[in-house]
C-alpha cells in the first residue's frame, strides 16, 4: 500500500522574544510590514477579511482567518487558488518562541503541488528570518523585496 501525503510547507524558527510579542508581530500589520508585506488593511482576527499588499511586486491577496487562538495558533486561507496557512506559536524556555508555519492545499497535479510547497517553504523561511531579525535586533533586512529584484529573470 502506498501512502500519499499532501505536499506541505513546514518552515519553523526559534525567535528570542516572548510568545505575546511574536504573536502580535503576525497579527498587527504595523509590525508585520517591517519584515514581510508592504501594506495590510487591518489586524488579523477571526471575524473579518484583510488585504495584504507587496507593492514592490504589484501583488496583493485577501486573507480570511478561520481560527485564531491568542499566542497559540492562527488558521487562515489566502491566495488564488486558496491555500491554508497555519501559524503555530510554541512557548519555549528562556522567554523564547518557536514559530512554525504550515501551508498546504496547493492546486494542480502532484508535481504542481510539490512546486507550490517548495516555493512556499522558501518564502515563509524568509518571512520567519525577517521576523527574527526585526524582533530580536530591530533590523529590517528587506528579504522579501530582495528575493525577486528587477532585472533578474524568473526561473
Amino acid at each position: 500500500m502506498q501512502i500519499h501525503e499532501t505536499p506541505t510547507a513546514e518552515p519553523g524558527m526559534l525567535i528570542r522574544r516572548l510568545i505575546a510579542e511574536v504573536f502580535e508581530a503576525i497579527v498587527d500589520p504595523a509590525i508585520t510590514t517591517k519584515f514581510w508585506f508592504t501594506h495590510g488593511s487591518g489586524r488579523l482576527d477571526g471575524s473579518k477579511e484583510v488585504h495584504w499588499e507587496w507593492r514592490m511586486y504589484g501583488v496583493s491577496t485577501t486573507v480570511r482567518v478561520s481560527e485564531i487562538v491568542r499566542n497559540e495558533r492562527i488558521v487562515m486561507t489566502w491566495s488564488d487558488p486558496p491555500t491554508t496557512v497555519v501559524w503555530i506559536f510554541t512557548e519555549m524556555p528562556g522567554r523564547t518562541t518557536f514559530l512554525e508555519v504550515r501551508n498546504f492545499g496547493f492546486a494542480g497535479n502532484g508535481d504542481e503541488q510539490v512546486k507550490g510547497a517548495v516555493g512556499s517553504t522558501g518564502g515563509f523561511t524568509l518571512v520567519l528570518a525577517g521576523a527574527k531579525a526585526w524582533l530580536e535586533q530591530g533590523l529590517t533586512l528587506g528579504l522579501i523585496g530582495d528575493r525577486h529584484p528587477n532585472g533578474v529573470p524568473a526561473g
